[in-house]
């Protein structure tokens, strides 16, 4: 018998047609196996009662542990909030807060219907157990960094460290180890090689900070003699396994090379905000054919990590900024939220869309409220009207991960007074 029937709902699929149905969906170990008719039975059935069904949110670029320090540092330029930043991430993170933030940062997404996200932080372990507690797809691993890090571990220490991670941690439909050097200005370039070769090495993935700011720019071009992104190219480490956080600062030959190489993009647009770093021109990336991404960021530069703010300014802003009102059109800015994002972290066989024989990862918004109604156009209505505070289930695998607006695999009141219980001590660590 069929696992899982949701009858009465309007299904976004975000497939490459953009179809639309009226139905339900049928889910059997884990995966689709029908859209529209379904079943009349099953294990369990859920009533969406008119809701709309799409694909969990992919977020490409994250650090969930920063949640511990959100709202901690305000209205300061990139460069040196960051040194206010790492002040307090050398004081109070170690393998157990790191794995406390990372709790409460995959609750936030799980909540706001997002099932996947790439996560760049100190003590990877720490991120891959919490994914591994809340039960979504995570990609973690090994991060690169000259300098002394918050987790107290040296140059030295990182390739051993990445190399232990991999034999930890092998890959999964829920777990996509990787490495992850800081970016081109905290890592020289033997060690990006190094970290993209340990990546290639087994078909992993590879992340890094690129081209955030001017003063990244003026940096690398000081230090190298040439720009970030033709920095990375002269190195060999673009190709469609490299996921490039930001990428704000950046010409048209180096806009050329992103499209050459493969590379991907993972567009922040409310930290580029947030911080002063600038508006990626996303739409000539977009016309070139370059694979562009979404992501939230840090809560600490962007106060949460809302997949949804960010969709909608991705569809947004860049009209504004360009003076083009088809700049990035409605349906660009939904792939860069679920099957782009999908591609990008090598699961876009799997996840990022709802079609037969994927895996079962979706949520389900109330679209009954005064804000929703009427709806013309799902796609639309995702994109520019819908909000994390609509999402009412969330499903990985076909498992409840959300439901009517709760987390079920994971009580998350002990975290919640763990975190609260840490504030004073990072108040002490920037004072």
């Amino acid at each position: 018998m069929t696992d899982l029937v949701v009858r009465n709902a309007v299904i976004l699929t975000a497939d490459p047609a953009g179809t639309v149905i009226e139905g339900g969906i049928a889910v059997e170990n884990g995966r689709i196996t029908a859209l529209g008719q379904v079943p009349d039975r099953a294990q369990e059935v859920l009533d969406a009662q008119g809701g709309l069904v799409m694909p969990g949110l992919v977020n490409t670029h994250c650090h969930a542990a920063d949640c511990l320090f959100r709202g901690l540092v305000e209205n300061l330029p990139l460069e040196p909030w960051l040194q206010t930043v790492w002040k307090a991430e050398g004081a109070i993170l170690d393998a157990d807060t790191c794995r406390l933030g990372a709790r409460l940062g995959y609750a936030e997404l799980l909540l706001s219907g997002c099932t996947s996200v790439m996560d760049m932080f100190w003590h990877p372990e720490s991120s891959a157990a919490a994914g591994a507690e809340l039960g979504l797809r995570v990609s973690t691993g090994g991060l690169f960094f000259d300098f002394p890090g918050m987790d107290g571990k040296t140059a030295d220490d990182r390739p051993r460290d990445a190399e232990a991670f991999f034999e930890a941690h092998p890959r999964t439909d829920r777990l996509l180890p990787g490495t992850f050097p800081h970016g081109a200005y905290t890592v020289g370039p033997e060690n990006l090689k190094l970290a993209k070769a340990m990546a290639d090495a087994r078909g992993a993935l590879f992340s890094v900070h690129c081209a955030e700011t001017a003063v990244e720019q003026a940096t690398v071009r000081d230090s190298y003699g040439t720009s970030v992104v033709r920095h990375m190219d002269a190195l060999g480490i673009l190709d469609p396994r490299t996921v490039l956080a930001h990428c704000v600062h950046c010409d048209d030959e180096e806009l050329d090379i992103l499209a050459r190489t493969g590379a991907v993009v993972a567009h922040n647009p409310v930290s580029n905000l947030k911080l002063a770093s600038g508006f990626a021109r996303i739409p000539e990336m977009l016309e070139r054919g370059v694979h562009v991404t979404l992501g939230t960021d840090g809560a600490i530069s962007g106060n949460d990590i809302d997949m949804w703010q960010a969709l909608r300014l991705a569809a947004t802003l860049h009209k504004a900024a360009s003076g083009r009102a088809d700049a990035v059109t409605t349906r660009q800015a939904l792939e860069m939220a679920t099957i782009n994002g999908a591609k990008a972290l090598g699961i876009g066989g799997l996840a990022g869309s709802l079609e037969v024989g994927k895996a079962a990862d979706f949520q389900v918004l109330d679209v009954s409220r005064p804000h929703a109604v009427p709806m013309f156009d799902p796609m639309t209505h995702a994109v520019y009207s819908a909000s994390r505070s609509d999402v009412v289930h969330v499903f990985v695998d076909g498992e409840w991960r959300v439901r009517e607006r709760e987390l079920v695999v994971f009580d998350m009141r002990e975290t919640l007074d763990e975190v609260r219980a840490l504030v004073p001590a990072i108040k002490a660590s920037i004072a």
